[in-house]
């Protein structure tokens, strides 16, 4: 059986957080977004410094942002070295500005609830 909730405030928060883009939501899927909107682009060493990850975990996690069309992904070479740069597209940053809308109403919300206590 589901279970009710009486508080109105508490209801809009758990509606909300079920609406988050759980492709963003996802802490290292968040980081590259956030980074990305803070840069016009950043190589896969600036992503994986920032972000403090393993190789793997940073690519399977851009794949997935790219595949949604999030990041925009170009691989070329420099000085003969393999370079992937990462770019947020305009897709990308309208779903991170919609998650953080989303986010500072479940932080109102929370507040709220708080200083009701």
């Amino acid at each position: 059986m589901p279970s009710v909730r009486t508080s109105s405030s508490g209801t809009a928060a758990s509606s909300a957080a079920e609406d988050l883009d759980r492709l963003i939501h996802e802490r290292i899927r968040l980081g590259i977004v956030s980074a990305l909107a803070a840069n016009e682009s950043l190589t896969f060493a600036d992503l994986k410094d920032v972000l403090r990850t393993s190789d793997g975990n940073l690519s399977v996690h851009a794949r997935k942002l790219e595949e949604a069309g999030y990041i925009r992904v170009t691989k070329g070479f420099e000085d003969r070295k393999p370079k992937t740069e990462y770019r947020l597209t305009p897709k990308g940053r309208r779903a991170l500005e919609a998650y953080l809308e989303q986010m500072a109403g479940i932080l109102s919300a929370a507040r709220d609830a708080l200083e009701k206590t």
